[in-house]
């Protein structure tokens, strides 16, 4: 599932976007700015939606940072700040959109799709794929060269999160984090047991061969 982090204090206007985006993501709500880069920079969302007059640090001072810290997630900013030097200085320090309030909530949802897309987190399909790995994010169907593998779960989880992050390491923390959540009960060699699991399903896939294990550190997908 779509991994969302909100950061927008209007507590109104936050819980309407919230509600509405909980029904096709999972969302994590925040409410200033220096929470927003904590949460944005740990790099387990798929995309950041920023408002810019926020509490702590303001919108520009969290994107700033966030990439000079070389996080590429996706940012779209909604914002009542509408004048044109607004919108060209937070494309400027690496916003990838723009959104000004009032919105109607389609046209959020489309541009957070649009963006998706575009970074290779979702194609046109709702589908992804990896040589004659397939898999479809609505229904969860995962096939190896057309034969069907049951994948439960987080062992799905897993598998769309090395998709969505080829050729880049992935530290054990950061897939904990990502898919267990940093506030859960269990502990870290939970994603050591479901990786086991995952790959022997997967066994004779293209993910399978090209998935290596970076001892003490984490794991790549190449």
């Amino acid at each position: 599932m779509i991994k969302i982090l909100l950061v927008e204090d209007d507590l109104s206007l936050s819980k309407s976007v919230y509600d509405f985006l909980k029904s096709f993501a999972e969302v994590k709500q925040v409410f200033d700015g220096s929470e927003g880069l904590y949460e944005a920079s740990l790099g387990i969302y798929d995309i950041v939606l920023l408002d810019l007059m926020l509490p702590e640090k303001d919108g520009f001072e969290v994107l700033k940072e966030l990439r000079a810290q070389k996080v590429d997630t996706p940012v779209l900013i909604m914002t009542a700040k509408e004048s044109l030097d607004d919108k060209m200085h937070g494309f400027e320090i690496g916003a990838d959109d723009y959104l000004t309030k009032p919105f109607y909530l389609d046209e959020l949802k489309a541009r957070i799709q649009a963006l998706l897309k575009r970074t290779g987190k979702l194609e046109d399909d709702n589908s992804m794929s990896y040589g004659n790995l397939k898999l479809n994010l609505s229904n969860k169907a995962v096939t190896v060269d057309g034969e069907p593998v049951e994948l439960i779960g987080k062992e799905f989880d897993l598998l769309v999160y090395f998709l969505q992050n080829q050729n880049v390491i992935l530290p054990k923390e950061q897939i904990f984090d990502r898919i267990w959540g940093y506030d859960s009960d269990t502990t870290l060699t939970v994603v050591e047991v479901y990786m086991s699991k995952m790959r022997k399903k997967l066994r004779g896939s293209d993910f399978y061969n090209n998935l290596a294990t970076l001892r003490n550190v984490g794991y790549i997908l190449r």
